[in-house]
């Protein structure tokens, strides 16, 4: 960054800059600890050699300290987890309706919220690309792009089939109802993955979007659907009042999920990269958040679990997601965790 030619290219220049600041990122909070350790030696060395009102005093104070180091070294540990190769990219995080008709439109209605506020808590910019209503509540599809260092790493945790158990406020009789969703992420990969699309392979349609907005939005035809006809993978872009944005953003999606099939294609295991969701119903579910007639949200996958349903649905899901990165793991490969014992 020193070099006399290093702002001569702009792109590379804010690559090289973009670089340092994620390895900044991963190496400083570790640096910062190791200093926090030595001030815990020479505390408890004070400790030892103190009188028995020091020892109370400094004993409380080291108390304090260690209590904020186990939250410290556990964001440390998590984020030696994500190291995939597109870990630290953005996510295109994409929710569709499944089995239970206006009950899962609702349920995908509330996971849409969910996310979005998870999102805000961990400092992530959310743009809506695309959400589709339901034909009488809620939304039947919904596309946003999460940006942020590592949105993705966390992001793909939640991949897969998320099933709802409660009382249905749609149900005159009140009765028990359960409803599926299905979730999937991909990364939004950058100009450094070549992705060649024949013109003739695309059939682009243009309409007005119908989606919330103001009318530059809805009065024109802003909204963009991009077919690959050879795959049959379809994206809508609609969140902008630019027509040329709008293709611009759905092509990028568009390159994203064929890049995702091209790896799936080369593997056996179909879930690494493109999910783990296989049908929106019975028996594939990843998370079960049940409710009634108890309050339990738990991950299938790895046991983690909490009562707290209300804070989860405001996005208090960090918990499930840390347990999933943990899971890959050996020395956490082990037994179920109830948040709620922590």
């Amino acid at each position: 960054m020193g070099a006399p030619d290093f702002w001569d290219n702009n792109d590379r220049a804010q690559k090289h800059i973009a670089k340092v600041n994620g390895l900044k990122r991963a190496v400083l909070p570790v640096v910062a600890f190791r200093k926090k350790l030595g001030d815990v030696d020479a505390m408890v060395e004070l400790i030892e050699a103190g009188s028995p009102e020091e020892q109370e005093e400094f004993g409380a104070e080291l108390n304090t300290q260690v209590e904020t180091m186990l939250g410290e070294i556990d964001d440390i540990e998590i984020g030696s987890f994500l190291t995939g190769r597109f870990d630290r990219n953005n996510a295109i995080f994409s929710i569709q309706a499944g089995a239970g008709g206006t009950e899962s439109n609702d349920w995908a209605d509330i996971l849409f919220r969910m996310y979005n506020r998870w999102a805000e808590r961990r400092g992530f910019e959310v743009e809506v690309q695309d959400v589709q209503p339901g034909d009488s509540a809620g939304i039947s599809k919904a596309t946003i792009l999460i940006k942020g260092e590592n949105a993705y790493g966390y992001c793909k945790a939640e991949r897969g089939v998320h099933r709802l158990v409660r009382i249905s406020p749609f149900d005159s009789n009140a009765r028990r109802h359960t409803s599926f969703c299905a979730v999937d992420v991909i990364a939004e990969i950058n100009d450094d993955i070549k992705i060649d699309i024949p013109e003739d392979e695309l059939r682009i349609d243009v309409y007005r979007s119908s989606g919330k907005g103001g009318q530059g939005v809805n009065t024109t035809d802003s909204a963009v659907r991009i077919t690959h006809i050879p795959s049959g993978l379809v994206v809508v872009c609609q969140n902008e009042r630019s027509q040329l944005k709008n293709k611009a953003s759905a092509m990028s999606i568009l390159k994203a999920r064929l890049y995702e099939k091209k790896q799936d294609e080369q593997r056996a295991e179909m879930d690494k990269f493109y999910g783990e969701k296989g049908e929106i119903g019975w028996g594939a579910q990843i998370r079960s958040y049940v409710l009634q007639p108890y309050q339990m949200v738990k991950d299938l996958r790895t046991g983690v679990s909490t009562s707290d349903t209300q804070a989860v649905l405001d996005g208090d899901i960090d918990a499930f997601i840390n347990g999933w990165l943990r899971a890959g793991c050996p020395r956490h490969r082990s037994k179920d965790i109830n948040v709620d014992d922590e």
